[in-house]
């Protein structure tokens, strides 16, 4: 009697690594490699997920470049203009995640003429083009 509790024991032991092999192949089964592969070409050659991927790894670099770039302008708008020049460049460009104006539309909420909202736009935008050729 003992053998065949044992057994018993053993089987539900057995049936039980089973199910946890289960599952956890279940959570992963969603997972997929870049290097499995997924076929094959004329050839005979296996195929696999990584060969098919299209990127082009110099936007790597440039990605980086632009970020740096858009940090050190917002660097130079805080700290190199005017109250007002900060204010008529977030609206119209839609800086800080803001929305985006038309002069017409900033003159009308500032209070002042749409060819003076033109003029503040250009000078602010001169002044970081001066400090950015410096950096340069």
């Amino acid at each position: 009697m003992k053998s065949l509790t044992a057994q018993k024991l053993i089987g539900v032991r057995i049936a039980n690594e089973i199910l946890m092999y289960l599952r956890s192949r279940k959570k992963t089964s969603k997972e997929i490699s870049l290097y499995e592969p997924i076929g094959t070409d004329r050839e005979g050659n296996e195929i696999r997920l990584y060969d098919i991927m299209e990127a082009d790894e110099t936007d790597v670099p440039e990605k980086i470049y632009l970020k740096e770039n858009i940090q050190k302008l917002y660097e130079k708008v805080e700290n190199e203009l005017s109250a007002r020049e900060k204010l008529v460049l977030k609206m119209r460009y839609g800086l800080y995640n803001g929305e985006e104006y038309t002069q017409r539309e900033i003159a009308r909420q500032i209070g002042i003429s749409r060819s003076y909202v033109s003029r503040i736009e250009k000078s602010a935008i001169q002044k970081l083009r001066e400090h950015f050729k410096e950096e340069e």
